[in-house]
């Protein structure tokens, strides 16, 4: 059996920290979100297909009719969050769109239960509230019940119901394919619907300051293809819970960088539940490993 490259929870720890620069680099971009996430996932393409040409392009004679439904639909959903949420950082703080995003083991706990029999222990169970209920204290009192932050705040939670069945989808193909291919696949669908989506919008492609194409690069490079592509590499070895778990973490690092580049000042209520969010996580990942140990040795 060949020797895993790196440590699966290395690899989340890695991708949850590249990922928090996500809604840093939207909220500096001034360009419409469609557009945005069309060349964050372009340019993640392009990065990609040397090596999927190079090495793994053979891959694809022994893809299933099933495993390429299922990677267009992952794609499809994965498009359409970004979209959701860069949008939803036009209406609403850092802080709450991005908790609102990663409320994913909301929409996990049911769908690894509904479509792959995954159970959880009641301990598992009760650290993912605890974790959740920490997530919404971090922006409390950024929270506004009316008004366009409201908006803001109902599109960050479809695009986390979003990215989850991207996610569920992806599972089952991902343990077939390898991390290149899958990635390139998935990817594609999102740029060929993101593209669609752009011209139905009317949004213009060019004439953009060359800021925005730097921060267009950036998506791409770091959140993109060191975050999101770490967890489909993880999710070979890891349930989609434990990931969706270990990305409650994201608000934390978004809120600390939204404080030094954006000067979005950090309150009490953001320190409270941010550490409510990391003992959480860390009591949900151990109890996973010692279920997992628990079922290898049984």
């Amino acid at each position: 059996m060949m020797k895993k490259w790196l440590n699966p929870y290395m690899a989340l720890a890695i991708g949850v920290l590249t990922v928090s620069t996500s809604a840093i680099f939207v909220k500096l971009a001034d360009a419409p979100a469609g557009v945005i996430a069309f060349y964050r996932l372009f340019f993640s393409v392009v990065l990609i297909l040397p090596i999927f040409l190079y090495k793994y392009v053979g891959e694809l004679k022994s893809i299933t009719k099933r495993d390429w439904i299922f990677s267009a639909i992952a794609g499809v959903f994965l498009a359409f969050h970004f979209i959701l949420w860069f949008e939803s950082l036009n209406y609403t703080s850092v802080a709450s769109s991005t908790v609102l995003v990663t409320l994913q083991p909301l929409f996990a706990f049911i769908g690894t239960y509904l479509f792959f029999q995954e159970k959880l222990s009641t301990r598992a169970i009760i650290s993912g509230v605890f974790a959740i209920i920490g997530s919404v204290i971090i922006s409390w009192g950024d929270f506004r019940i009316s008004g366009m932050a409201l908006f803001g705040d109902m599109l960050a939670l479809i695009a986390c119901a979003l990215v989850t069945a991207y996610l569920l989808f992806g599972q089952e193909v991902r343990k077939r394919l390898s991390l290149i291919t899958y990635t390139f696949l998935v990817y594609g669908a999102s740029t060929v619907t993101l593209l669609l989506y752009v011209l139905l919008q009317g949004d213009p492609l060019t004439g953009y300051p060359k800021v925005e194409w730097l921060w267009f690069i950036l998506l791409a490079i770091i959140p993109t293809l060191f975050g999101h592509s770490l967890f489909n590499w993880a999710i070979k070895y890891i349930s989609t819970n434990v990931i969706s778990m270990s990305i409650l973490f994201e608000p934390i690092g978004a809120a600390l960088l939204a404080y030094f580049v954006l000067a979005e000042h950090i309150t009490w209520t953001q320190f409270t539940g941010g550490l409510m969010v990391m003992l959480s996580v860390a009591y949900f990942l151990r109890d996973n490993r010692k279920s997992k140990q628990k079922t290898l040795e049984g």
